[in-house]
């Protein structure tokens, strides 16, 4: 099995900033890509931030330029920071792995953060 912990919620104003942080934990895999994903109340799960293994990093737009994913590879953590947040970006964020395990691929979600952003 493989877990991934989310940490670094929380309540901030607007124009304020948070890390995000996500560890993945357990036996045998490689990670091809890790990411984050919101959900505010009432809509459905976006994609916030990806990254792959190479590196490569996409965006969404609402966060492009205001947000930067990375990660620690010896870690197996990946991060977000999030900057000049606005109440737009109060949500549950989640982690996710897409990672290969015991030859199979397979996805893992994190149990969520909550992001507070007051106006």
């Amino acid at each position: 099995q493989v877990q991934l912990v989310e940490s670094g919620g929380g309540l901030v104003q607007s124009g304020g900033s948070l890390r995000l942080s996500c560890a993945a934990s357990g036996t045998i895999f490689t990670i091809d890509v890790m990411g984050w994903y919101r959900q505010a109340p009432g809509k459905q799960r976006e994609v916030v931030a990806v990254i792959t293994s190479g590196g490569s990093t996409n965006y969404a737009d609402p966060v492009q330029g205001r947000s930067t994913i990375s990660k620690d590879n010896a870690k197996n953590t990946v991060y977000l920071q999030m900057n000049n947040l606005n109440p737009e970006g109060t949500a549950v964020y989640y982690c996710c792995a897409d990672l290969v395990r015991l030859n199979t691929r397979q996805i893992y979600w994190g149990q969520g953060t909550q992001v507070t952003v007051s106006s």
